[in-house]
């Protein structure tokens, strides 16, 4: 489907439950990667769309700006901070036109879980945002991790996806109609993150839960890194850090993505205000 912004389309896909939704869960991709990162097709049960919607869910999973339509409008893409009034338009042109049930969780990974932290640090009550799901991305970067992706370094690639036994067969086929360059925009925006991240992080106010893989090789995530990590949503109700078993940096496409989505899926029911979880939705 096609999202309004008020300026350049963003696409997206959509998967909605046969009843009305419980709750919107907008799915955010990271870098070089498109909205199908979230209904892979090497496995259909792997799909965050597929299993959201069997939950009583609607599963938004939108094209960042500077990908799918909106590419050819920004070919250089564009970085967190001039997304983060696109989307944020998209997604009120899309709750005036679609039932959000109970609000919106924002799920999110590695550079979509900073365009998601952005929009949580300037949401508002009329938002009806509930919480904020990450993977993928953490506080800072590991050693030597922009220089590998920026300088395009073999080392780039084992970051991205670890060890290739993290994954279906067919994955790399199937999926290589949602994998894109970084658009330059945001890869010039990388180094910007750690000072970004230092001043938004205190203004969300939603819980939040960030989960870093067995095998993430992008971020520092040892317990002293985690630990401020958390400290730093000082407005946060609730932070959650978790780790992912069996995955790569790509958890969304690997074996571990129905146990990830399955996870977060939990998070999104502890967010639900008292009552929500009684009303539509599968099985209800």
């Amino acid at each position: 489907m096609v999202l309004d912004t008020g300026g350049p389309a963003l696409s997206a896909l959509l998967c909605e439950p046969a009843a009305a939704p419980r709750a919107l869960i907008v799915a955010v991709h990271g870098g070089g990667m498109r909205a199908g990162y979230f209904h892979g097709q090497a496995r259909p049960d792997l799909s965050l769309l597929r299993l959201g919607a069997r939950l009583g869910y609607s599963v938004l999973a939108v094209d960042r700006p500077g990908y799918g339509r909106s590419a050819a409008a920004l070919p250089g893409g564009l970085p967190v901070a001039e997304q983060t009034p696109l989307l944020r338009a998209a997604l009120a042109g899309f709750a005036r036109r679609h039932p959000v049930g109970a609000g919106v969780l924002l799920l999110a990974h590695s550079f979509g879980g900073k365009l998601a932290l952005s929009l949580a640090a300037q949401a508002e009550g009329g938002d009806r945002l509930l919480g904020v799901d990450v993977s993928g991305c953490g506080r800072r970067y590991a050693p030597d991790a922009e220089d590998d992706v920026r300088h395009g370094r073999p080392g780039g690639r084992r970051r991205h996806w670890g060890p290739l036994r993290l994954y279906p067969p067919g994955t790399f086929r199937d999926g290589a109609g949602m994998m894109t360059p970084m658009p330059a925009q945001e890869m010039a925006d990388l180094a910007s993150w750690p000072r970004l991240f230092a001043a938004i992080a205190p203004r969300v106010r939603v819980p939040v839960r960030v989960t870093f893989a067995e095998h993430e090789l992008w971020w520092r995530h040892e317990d002293s890194e985690l630990a401020a990590l958390a400290a730093a949503f000082t407005a946060c109700p609730r932070v959650l850090l978790e780790r992912q078993e069996g995955a790569g940096h790509n958890i969304s496409l690997g074996w571990a993505a129905r146990a990830y989505h399955l996870r977060a899926l939990a998070f999104l029911e502890e967010c639900l205000p008292p009552g929500a979880a009684a009303h539509g939705g599968a099985g209800s």
